[in-house]
């Protein structure tokens, strides 16, 4: 790790989490020297990257959390995590989108922020199987809220078998999917490797992701930090296979140079925050319109 002290919080700990993967764990004075930065900094960011889950704190350290590659947590587990980096790789992956086009968005909280900023969009025929993402545009319909005034938007929501994270997938929604075409794909995911390539923990779920890439002109990856370096029990889409691949700034940066190789093209969402590396949840009109969707 390059030693810089004025590293962002989300960038210090997203440094942090790949030392700690790739060592199998780390001690609190080697994180000072090497990040040059004070011991209540680096317990500070432990706390943060401990409380996500990420990692597991021991004395005078931290190791990484063992756990299993068929674990699949809920969506409210994950929706409260990286409010910053989802909402501006949204904001990013939003620009890809041209009035009038068929777009596909899997399930994943990331999707569920994109699904926001496509309210905006005229002309749309969106297909999800994710009841969160159709959600979104179902309660700005009967709201009249600020995706409201979009012209012309078709929702098709697939059928299939409920996940943990709201997705619907297995055989009818597989069916539904490979008789579409889509100019846009978005997909989220579980984990990012080089080698396993994007990966789910649900072995249906990963089938249905197939039948979405298959179907699909052009493919859009959308993943935060956070999911360098875990991987699923099955592997959904190869990096050769995306291509365009949204990330934050937090993604260190050895990193996105080995991943610009393997994808056709690397876009990284700058990505405003505070130092306790936490999203203004109450500003923006992303943040405005999840709100609304949630009460």
């Amino acid at each position: 790790m390059a030693e810089n002290g004025n590293l962002l919080a989300e960038q210090r700990r997203a440094l942090i989490l790949d030392e700690v993967r790739r060592r199998g764990g780390v001690r609190v004075n080697e994180l000072t020297r090497r990040l040059n930065v004070s011991d209540m900094t680096v317990r500070r960011d432990l706390d943060a990257l401990a409380r996500q889950g990420m990692i597991e704190k021991v004395h005078g350290g931290a190791v990484p959390v063992v756990e299993a590659s068929t674990h699949e947590p809920g969506f409210e587990a994950k929706s409260a995590l990286e409010l910053a980096a989802k909402e501006e790789i949204a904001r990013e992956a939003a620009r890809l989108v041209s009035p009038g086009s068929a777009v596909a968005l899997s399930g994943g909280t990331t999707t569920y922020a994109l699904a926001h900023h496509l309210l905006h969009v005229d002309g749309l025929t969106v297909v999800t199987n994710s009841v969160r993402v159709a959600d979104v545009f179902e309660h700005a319909h009967r709201q009249g809220g600020p995706g409201a005034g979009a012209r012309g938007t078709t929702v098709v929501l697939t059928g299939g078998v409920r996940t943990p994270s709201d997705a619907l997938v297995g055989p009818i929604a597989d069916r539904a999917i490979r008789s579409l075409h889509f100019d846009l794909l978005f997909l989220g995911c579980h984990g990012l490797s080089l080698e396993a390539g994007l990966s789910t923990p649900n072995l249906a779920e990963a089938e249905t992701n197939r039948s979405f890439v298959a179907s699909a002109r052009r493919v859009v990856a959308v993943a935060d930090h956070t999911k360098w370096g875990t991987v699923g029990l099955s592997t959904f889409a190869t990096l050769d296979e995306i291509d365009t691949l949204v990330t934050d700034t937090a993604l260190p940066e050895e990193v996105r140079a080995a991943l610009a190789e393997q994808v056709g093209e690397l876009v990284v969402a700058e990505t405003g925050e505070g130092e306790d590396g936490r999203a203004d949840e109450g500003s923006g009109p992303a943040a405005e319109n999840r709100a609304a969707a949630e009460d």
